[in-house]
């Protein structure tokens, strides 16, 4: 213990926080990563005494054919865009996809709308796209079309942190929160 703030005393100000944190948390992550482990030994003993992979189905399998496809779909839901904008429509985008997709990542393909009404549930979200879609940026037609997109952005950030992909909103599109309360149900106004 004594090395630890005699070494962290001669570091900078940053360094020695994150040092903290990592000390910190270290238990923690060490018992965490140990309970996983023994829910996936138990879960092969199990399969192995059962003679059946349906334990291995329950628990290891959809974690490991479905983990790449949550992390496609995550990057692509505000890679390369817009950082510390209020505006959601700037900072996350739709995607089109097919309906598997759209079926394993419940339809979170519609970004923006979720990010904008974050309370409407996910298998309504393809209509609130049709009855919004006039007010936002137009949806990448693919999930390629989308990383086509995203990948040199999120390569030229790595050299420049305040470069972002410039979304254009259409025409159409109402500026942010112009309106946002003027209707509200069941709240009556004293211009109404």
């Amino acid at each position: 213990m004594a090395c630890r703030d005699e070494c962290t005393h001669r570091t900078p100000f940053k360094t020695r926080w994150m040092n903290n944190v990592v000390y910190e948390i270290a238990g923690k992550l060490t018992t965490v990563a140990r309970i996983n482990v023994l829910i996936y030994a138990a879960t092969l003993a199990l399969a192995f005494w059962m003679h059946s992979i349906v334990p291995l189905m329950v628990i290891g399998l959809p974690r490991m054919f479905g983990a790449w496809h949550h992390i496609m779909t995550g990057l692509l839901q505000h890679g390369g865009l817009a950082d510390n904008v209020i505006d959601h429509r700037l900072n996350s985008r739709t995607v089109c996809m097919n309906p598997v997709s759209r079926f394993i990542c419940w339809n979170m393909n519609y970004h923006v709308e979720h990010h904008r009404f974050p309370m409407v549930p996910y298998h309504a979200l393809p209509a609130l796209h049709e009855t919004i879609k006039a007010d936002l940026p137009a949806p990448n037609p693919s999930i390629g079309a989308a990383f086509a997109e995203m990948w040199p952005a999120v390569l030229r950030q790595l050299k420049f942190e305040d470069y972002f992909l410039r979304r254009d909103l259409p025409p159409t599109a109402k500026p942010y929160r112009e309106d946002f309360h003027a209707y509200v149900p069941g709240v009556t106004t004293a211009a109404q």
